[in-house]
């Protein structure tokens, strides 16, 4: 791939945007809806079962125009061929980047170094389903010929993140006799609690890392190992372990009989890689025909962002705005609301997909990026954050972009439950637009000294979604959303939102640290020092 040169902030395109956001910076909602009453319909989109209502951004048919222009310019659409195509559009690494291939249907070529990925994919697919038939049936037993009834998938990052998301958002489509849990922090509480109420001998273990050298992965599976051989013995590792990684050799020596090791590809980020075989241990739990079709509703994104014009196009119009408020109005956060609680874990898998992706202050040309990227995503499922940190929304002195999730049926029916969900769900956002003017508060008879405190100003950008219910296929398109949004947003600032440098830096400097831990004399930076001096006679 051609690596661009050229910044962003120094096009044509982006003098327009400043001149256009000079002009209506200072607009509100309240007026943009009155100027213009098609404005709520011409600013919907739908694709893949979702519906997007943008007109509650701070954004005409002018700022969208002008947007576009900007993604044009930058090659968007270009890209997004390079990356279905399998080019190596990872320039840091040399790699491609193909979490489409994932959801790509059997008989679709890619071609990678001469080798068709899709065949490679649908091969674990079918090799994930037999194993994932055998667990759920009862049929796999343990060392002692048991049947197995526990998994405890152990990773981190996007070996744990995706997968320990989609188990949480389809728990209602889990298996009623198969308990599934994740581990992932290196603090021995996590592994405790994910290991101290089951039975070893009913127990199976997924390790997945790609490289089967992650630090904290390899010491929860040996400390799991450990836990295993103490009850059962050492010939039990073989029948109560399985691994997700492309290190044969070292899947071996840790006792893992090769035929259970599955395969990982380099052209897929752990980020991404939730509907690979890191997602086995979701298989597991929802069965393969629901995983199955998680990946159909990722595979209809997929084929919307690739097919549709900028204009109509979902996670353009999410990166775009996403852009807009970043480097023209200078927000430094955005909230992800989902008002389903099995969504609890969606914001932190979002997190990591945008931030790891796009905190990036170099260019593909290894140049300075010049302009903010990368926002803070944050939040947590409505209603909770009415209650906590949507006075701040409401209210405080930051502009804070939000992005609503919600559902037209329930997951889970009581009586009145879902239609007081919903009637938050709709007001939040409607007030964070309109506000509440102080003529109005006026008018309801509150004391002139309270009038100020009661006011609220409105003019707070969201973006609707809304889907009619939260299944296995609705749950693949709203991440594949994500995933391409992050990468227009990627492509605009002319970044690699594929690679992750800042990641290693930590954990090398953990490598060198952890000896001074054992009781060696320290010898870094004076702060580093002490505390490690105090560690040290903490723990005597």
């Amino acid at each position: 791939m051609t690596v661009a040169t050229s910044r962003i902030d120094s096009t044509p395109q982006w003098a327009r945007l400043r001149e256009h956001h000079r002009a209506v910076a200072r607009v509100h909602l309240r007026t943009l809806f009155a100027d213009d009453h098609d404005r709520a319909e011409r600013m919907t989109a739908e694709a893949a079962g979702l519906v997007l209502d943008y007109s509650k951004n701070r954004a005409t048919a002018e700022t969208i125009a002008l947007l576009c222009d900007l993604a044009r310019r930058a090659g968007v659409a270009e890209r997004a061929r390079a990356m279905f195509a399998g080019e190596r559009i990872n320039v840091t690494e040399d790699r491609p980047v193909l979490h489409v291939a994932l959801r790509a249907p059997e008989g679709e070529r890619i071609v990678v170094d001469g080798r068709n990925v899709v065949d490679d994919v649908h091969a674990e697919l079918r090799k994930m389903t037999q194993l994932s038939d055998v667990v759920r049936d009862g049929r796999w037993e343990g060392h002692t010929g048991e049947a197995v009834r526990n998994v405890v998938n152990v990773g981190i990052g996007g070996s744990d993140l995706g997968p320990a998301m989609a188990h949480e958002a389809l728990r209602p489509y889990s298996h009623p006799d198969v308990t599934v849990r994740f581990v992932s922090n290196v603090d021995a509480a996590a592994l405790w609690e994910a290991t101290h109420d089951l039975d070893p001998a009913r127990t199976l273990f997924v390790v997945s890392s790609k490289t089967f050298t992650t630090p904290e992965t390899l010491t929860n599976a040996r400390s799991a190992r450990q836990w295993v051989v103490g009850a059962l013995g050492d010939d039990a590792v073989a029948r109560h372990f399985v691994a997700v990684s492309t290190n044969e050799r070292a899947v071996a020596e840790f006792g893992i009989d090769p035929v259970n090791a599955f395969a990982t590809w380099d052209w897929v980020g752990g980020r991404y890689s939730w509907g690979s075989p890191i997602g086995l241990a979701l298989m597991i739990s929802i069965g393969p025909a629901r995983f199955r079709a998680m990946l159909d509703g990722a595979r209809a994104m997929d084929e919307h962002f690739r097919d549709a014009p900028l204009e109509r196009n979902l996670p353009a119009l999410l990166g775009m705005l996403g852009l807009w408020y970043t480097n023209f109005f200078g927000a430094e956060t955005h909230a992800v609301l989902p008002y389903s609680q099995y969504l609890s874990k969606l914001t932190s898998h979002l997190q990591q997909l945008d931030m790891e992706s796009n905190g990036k202050s170099v260019g593909l040309d290894g140049e300075p990026v010049g302009v903010a990227t990368g926002p803070i995503v944050w939040g947590q499922p409505g209603t909770n954050g009415q209650h906590a940190y949507h006075q701040l929304l409401h209210q405080g002195t930051r502009l804070v972009p939000c992005d609503f999730l919600g559902f037209c049926r329930p997951s889970r029916a009581l009586a009145g439950h879902h239609d007081l969900l919903m009637a938050n769900f709709f007001a939040q956002t409607a007030a964070l637009a309109f506000g509440k003017t102080a003529a109005e508060v006026v008018a309801e008879g509150v004391a002139p000294e309270q009038v100020p405190h009661r006011t609220f100003p409105g003019n707070r950008p969201t973006n609707t979604l809304l889907a009619d219910e939260l299944t296995p296929r609705t749950l693949g398109a709203i991440v594949a959303l994500y995933e391409h949004k992050v990468f227009v947003q990627g492509a605009l600032w002319n970044v690699n939102s594929f690679d992750q440098w800042g990641v290693e830096l930590g954990k090398v400097l953990a490598s060198d640290i952890e000896p001074a831990l054992a009781g060696a004399e320290p010898s870094y930076d004076a702060s580093t020092n002490a505390l490690i001096r105090r560690y040290h006679t903490a723990r005597g």
